[in-house]
């Protein structure tokens, strides 16, 4: 087993065929593909699926590519210990980010981060699915709400405050509800599982779960703040949703003293991460940002 292996065998998972990796490492796929079938020859064990779409990692494979990955990190971070460039902030970086925050507040901070470290490389994936963070070879996934239980280590960066606002019109045509109850006589706006589920809010210091109704659930935030827009009822979003129609009046907030509880915004990355520079250095500088926007 050579390093050059683990390099290969890590970037063809990420890649996820051996024609991507053959191109990012400018290597012939023929030699890509023989030093993974030298690599697996030599653990004997079989650590990935070929099929004539994509590649598939194994079970004995995922468990290989998070020692596979720790090895590489080890041998950056020594290379930059006797390195004259240490000082400066290097590797390459893929994140992944819900699509309406990542649009609304994270997409000008990560220009800002590249713009202070030109060295790093920055991969971003937008969107709102819960990516597998080592099959898919992510280095870190920012994530709103609750978090699973997972070998991955997280750490918080800030809340989300929530508010429960309608446009003017909608209000002059079905009244302003003055108590949670009187949400159950409103047209609510769904957000993905909560609205499956029924709101949440905090009354006299206790939760209570209302089973509002409304004509339309979805699980993207733009989808219920132009609905609410449209003076389709009542919605419940994070404000850097909201945060224009309620600067401009489009949208008012109501049940002011029956706000939901804030979402946590954390980062979760693999272990073998929690040394690497850029992680520290990225995840620093997006808390200090996000807390000075708060």
């Amino acid at each position: 087993m050579q390093i050059e292996d683990l390099r290969i065998f890590m970037t063809v998972i990420k890649a996820g065929n051996f024609t991507a990796a053959a191109e990012q490492l400018l290597l012939s796929k023929q030699y890509v593909s023989r030093r993974m079938a030298a690599l697996e020859d030599s653990l004997g064990v079989r650590l990935l699926i070929r099929n004539t779409r994509k590649l598939s990692v194994t079970e004995s494979g995922q468990v290989f590519s998070r020692h596979a990955q720790k090895i590489l990190d080890d041998i950056h971070e020594a290379e930059l210990a006797v390195s004259e460039r240490t000082r400066e902030l290097q590797g390459s970086f893929r994140v992944s980010i819900p699509m309406s925050f990542g649009m609304s507040y994270l997409s000008p901070l990560i220009a800002e981060f590249l713009r202070q470290h030109p060295a790093v490389q920055f991969q971003v994936e937008l969107g709102d699915r819960y990516v597998d963070m080592i099959g898919e070879g992510f280095d870190i996934a920012i994530r709103i709400g609750l978090l699973s239980d997972s070998t991955l280590i997280a750490r918080r960066l800030s809340v989300l405050k929530r508010v429960i606002c309608c446009s003017p019109d909608y209000l002059q045509r079905a009244g302003s509800p003055l108590l949670p109850e009187d949400l159950l006589h409103h047209a609510c706006l769904r957000y993905g599982r909560e609205g499956q589920n029924g709101w949440e809010l905090m009354q006299e210091g206790k939760r209570k779960l209302l089973d509002v109704h409304g004509p339309i659930v979805s699980n993207n935030g733009e989808v219920l703040r132009d609905a609410a827009v449209a003076g389709l009822g009542l919605a419940l979003l994070p404000e850097f949703i909201v945060g224009e129609a309620l600067e401009t009046g489009a949208l008012v907030t109501v049940l002011e003293d029956f706000y939901p509880e804030p979402l946590t915004l954390s980062a979760v990355y693999p272990q073998h991460r929690q040394r690497s520079e850029v992680t520290r250095a990225f995840l620093d500088f997006l808390e200090t940002r996000l807390k000075s926007h708060s």
